[in-house]
């Protein structure tokens, strides 16, 4: 048992969320909505909105009671980051896939030390990162020029069918919802504080989002913006000339690595809850001296480094983009299992009033509404190749279920 000393409080809680959800979108997103126009920012209040009912949901979850693509993507980020001061990151695919395995590693040997130690990490980068990424969104509202953000629908499609797609793209930056609730056992008065840490932790990362989004959007043309691979660094030498890429690098460098450090931690911390609950096999229980359970750290971190690596046939902006749908289709279905457990859960419970039943189903509707909605814009490929990273891990599941109740 952790000393309550040793344990995670709101603001680390909430880092944890903010931090994963930051580090994993932020980045290269401007980037990849230019050519969708102005229409994206619709795209993002959707994102927004959805991202809140899932909020609720965790939160209220929390209060009763792995995504491997995920850490790929935001490793390519850190990559695309660190691309400003090693311009070969951008171009030579075997140094950028050597600098990302030592990232991984490195961060699977931080999270060996303890929760504890991961926490502060968490905490110290979540800070460093919100520094330069409000700064450039909050002064670049007075760089902002109107006419890029015309023509509003450049994607050549329909408007619904262009903010399905800038939705669908953007709810990508808020995959982390559920990271507070994960290490739960190990959160200071869980119930009260995982609450707070989910609903703090998203407004904390929409208002940067959006900020951020528009103030970019608005200095840079489109068609210089949709090439690019450092969006908030050369918005920084829009703003303050050159030089200013460099620090500015440095603080989206930071949040990766935060991001990459957080979801690094959650690699562990599910398969051990999964397991007791004899869902997984017992030796992801097993726990080293610091009471951490390396070995579903080490084996997703090997399957991380074979995703990425396996991926960078493709340039920085492309390759995000298709790790980050993967990721999205992949978790949108435990999200939808999600939403339907807290129903489940919260009617084996008494309803104070009728506006508590109404209130209860109307949370899990709209957001099992919106879940479909994103599946739907993720497209048949995506879709297609999503299921099967799910049901491939269905036969260990079927197995260890089988061998609980034969047990």
């Amino acid at each position: 048992m952790q000393a309550a000393d040793k344990k995670l409080g709101l603001w680390t809680s909430t880092s944890l969320v903010v931090g994963n959800m930051i580090g994993a979108g932020v980045f290269l997103m401007p980037a990849t909505l230019a050519s969708f126009g102005g229409i994206s920012l619709i795209g993002w209040v959707c994102s927004a909105m959805g991202a809140f009912l899932l909020s609720k949901v965790f939160a209220h979850l929390s209060n009763l009671v792995s995504v491997w693509c995920t850490n790929a993507a935001i490793t390519v980020s850190f990559i695309s980051a660190l691309s400003t001061f090693i311009p070969a990151l951008a171009t030579n695919s075997l140094l950028a896939i050597a600098t990302g395995l030592a990232t991984i590693w490195f961060l699977t040997w931080i999270n060996s030390l303890g929760i504890f130690t991961s926490g502060v990490v968490q905490l110290i980068t979540t800070i460093l990162k919100i520094v330069p990424i409000i700064l450039i969104g909050v002064v670049g509202l007075f760089y902002i020029q109107l006419e890029n953000f015309l023509p509003f629908n450049s994607s050549g499609s329909s408007n619904i069918a262009a903010i399905t797609a800038t939705t669908t793209l953007t709810f990508f930056a808020f995959l982390g919802i559920e990271c507070a609730t994960i290490p739960s056992g190990s959160v200071a008065n869980s119930a009260a504080t995982v609450a707070k840490a989910t609903t703090l932790g998203t407004l904390i990362a929409t208002v940067v989002y959006i900020l951020s989004t528009v103030s970019i959007m608005g200095m840079i043309p489109a068609a210089q913006l949709k090439t690019s691979v450092t969006p908030f660094a050369d918005a920084a030498v829009f703003i303050w000339g050159h030089g200013a890429e460099y620090w500015v690098s440095a603080g989206v460098a930071i949040a990766a690595f935060g991001a990459l450090n957080g979801y690094i931690l959650i690699q562990g911390q599910l398969p051990f809850a999964i397991a007791k609950d004899k869902l997984f096999p017992t030796v992801f229980m097993k726990l080293n001296a610091k009471g951490v359970p390396v070995l579903g750290v080490v084996i997703s971190s090997v399957f991380v480094s074979l995703l990425m690596s396996m991926n960078y046939t493709k340039a920085l902006v492309e390759q995000f983009k298709f790790l980050m749908l993967m990721t999205t289709s992949t978790i949108l279905i435990p999200y939808i299992f999600c939403t339907a457990s807290y129903l489940i859960m919260r009617f084996k419970l008494p309803f104070k009033s009728s506006k508590n039943l109404s209130m209860a189903i109307l949370l899990a509707t709209l957001t099992f509404i919106f879940c479909l909605w994103l599946i739907i814009g993720l497209g048949q490929e995506t879709v297609f190749w999503g299921f099967f990273l799910t049901m491939s891990s269905v036969p260990i599941y079927v197995f260890a279920v089988w061998k609980r109740d034969k047990v």
